[in-house]
């Protein structure tokens, strides 16, 4: 069901939510999977703090979490088939001609050294580096709504290189150490496969900064806004050739009258705006813009700065974020 179509009634609710449980169940192989797996979901639903197998058991009237916990760790079942089912689902109930793919990843704080992929690496859900496990996840969005589509867990060099510790962890041998970036390109590049609308693919500098995403993007024509960092190289022409230039060498040559402040909605830290000018492009190449992105908004800091661009003519743009938090930099972008 679209929900464009859908109708607001909860008897609407429930047959939908009906249907996407039998969807669900055609991925696993065993009815008491099905069964499971339909209590799982309405755990997900449910309005308990915490999604623990314990709390989620509770919920569906059992007395133990041995079922719960056997549907996620020890049943067998095609996870990838069940993420295209879900992919396919949402893109059928969120699908637009002006949504977009956002790449982004968080942070999973642990305790111990045994769950696969733990290590101290900085995590954004803590804001710091802490003991944690990382996804990189896909998300897709439009005027509809939004929902995860893909995922992938982040393995850190020193695990895919302690080949014994990953079989400990119950990592296959065919697991190798990938970069987020590289990860996110092999979801994104999935997603497009598949035929999910996209206007744009997002992403901070994480992913910015790295070439091969942005060719991959730039060879399918797919536009993108990607974020990078204010000393992020870049080339720009001048009458006697290339000028070599940074984000922070072109904010230098706005006035504070060629910023225009729009706003950018509400964030984890509250609300954030974004500032815009509009600037030459660096380079003369058709169907190419990009944007600067700083915060906070009420006070350039040249250091912080960042830059947006995207496949599709128009002139240089450059953009002030503003709002808490770490400044977000950004390439290949339409504002």
């Amino acid at each position: 069901m679209s929900v464009a179509s859908w109708s607001g009634s909860l008897l609407a609710w429930e047959q939908e939510l009906t249907a996407l449980k039998a969807r669900v169940g055609r991925v696993l192989p065993r009815r008491e999977l099905r069964e499971t797996g339909a209590d799982f979901l309405d755990g997900l639903l449910s309005g308990i703090e915490r999604k623990t197998g314990w709390l989620m058991a509770e919920q569906s009237g059992a007395e133990r979490p041995y079922r719960m916990q056997s549907l996620l760790g020890r049943s067998h079942w095609d996870a990838d088939r069940l993420r295209d089912e879900v992919r396919d689902y949402v893109v059928e109930a969120l699908g637009d001609e002006d949504g977009v793919l956002i790449v982004d990843e968080t942070g999973f704080v642990k305790k111990g050294d045994r769950s696969a992929g733990v290590a101290r690496q900085y995590s954004g859900t803590a804001g710091r580096i802490e003991n944690s496990q990382i996804g990189v996840f896909l998300a897709y969005a439009s005027r509809y709504g939004q929902a995860l589509v893909d995922r992938r867990l982040y393995l850190p060099e020193s695990w895919a290189k302690d080949r014994a510790r990953c079989a400990r962890a119950s990592i296959p041998e065919t697991v190798e150490f990938a970069t987020k970036p590289k990860m996110a390109c092999a979801m994104v590049e999935a997603a497009l496969d598949a035929g999910v609308p996209c206007a744009y693919v997002l992403g901070n500098a994480v992913y910015g900064a790295d070439s091969s995403l942005r060719r991959m993007l730039e060879a399918r024509e797919q536009p993108y806004v990607l974020a990078v960092r204010g000393s992020h190289f870049m080339r720009r022409g001048e009458d006697r050739g290339f000028e070599e230039t940074s984000p922070e060498e072109l904010a230098r040559e706005f006035e504070p009258d060629d910023w225009a402040c729009h706003a950018a909605g509400e964030g984890a830290k509250g609300a954030s705006a974004l500032r815009v000018g509009t600037h030459p492009p660096p380079l003369d190449v058709k169907r190419r813009l990009r944007a600067l992105a700083s915060r906070p908004p009420q006070a350039i800091d040249i250091r912080r700065k960042s830059l947006l661009p995207s496949l599709r003519p128009a002139r240089f743009l450059l953009g002030r974020i503003g709002g808490s938090g770490r400044p977000a930099l950004g390439d290949r972008g339409v504002l």
